[in-house]
């Protein structure tokens, strides 16, 4: 039985019809990456709403917080604007994470699959390296940062809310910061990936 001869280049084709075919199906693949930019500019709209979103709750926040300094205002309506004022704060700490999370998986799907961002090449020395990413698992990792650090911040806000009746209540609350520590631990330099920042 013989075998059919391997051309120079080391790809094997169908015959000389099936180039045409071939180079055009490969261009066609390849200009499918632009799918991408769908990704791309959706998720950059869905920052620029979400930065707006939580600017507009500060803004708010900001407003209420001019009748703090009141002295017609009672004691225990001074402790709930604070307590509110908190809870806000939290609220649109995490409302901006979410919205870094949304620009940095735009940025890191164009990076990846469509061409360098210019700018971010000359800024390089100046840009955190948070947003230079390198691979499909740099920017997965990033991105789970970040999630932690919105989940975490949840955990906060739902603890400032809760009332510590019992023991039981503070050993629930101290399993959860350990368990926090824990999840910080790991995805960190010294944790599993041992990675560098």
């Amino acid at each position: 039985m013989r075998r059919r001869a391997v051309p120079p280049d080391g790809r094997a084709h169908g015959g000389p019809g099936m180039k045409p075919l071939e180079d055009f199906f490969e261009q066609m693949l390849w200009q499918s990456r632009l799918l991408v930019l769908v990704a791309v500019v959706a998720s950059t709209i869905l920052a620029a709403g979400t930065f707006y979103m939580a600017t507009v709750d500060v803004l708010f926040l900001l407003g209420g917080l001019l009748s703090y300094g009141s002295p017609n205002l009672e004691f225990a309506a001074r402790a709930a604007l604070r307590e509110a004022t908190v809870t806000g704060i939290v609220k649109a700490v995490d409302v901006y994470l979410i919205a870094a999370i949304l620009l940095i998986f735009a940025m890191g799907l164009y990076e990846l699959f469509i061409n360098k961002i210019d700018p971010s090449e000359t800024a390089a020395r100046a840009m955190p390296r948070l947003i230079r990413v390198t691979s499909l698992d740099d920017l997965k990792d990033r991105i789970a940062k970040l999630i932690l650090l919105v989940l975490i911040i949840e955990f906060f806000q739902y603890a400032l809310k809760l009332t510590y009746a019992t023991p039981l209540d503070l050993m629930y609350l101290a399993v959860g910061v350990l368990l926090i520590g824990g999840a910080l631990y790991l995805s960190g330099p010294g944790g599993l990936r041992g990675r560098k920042d």
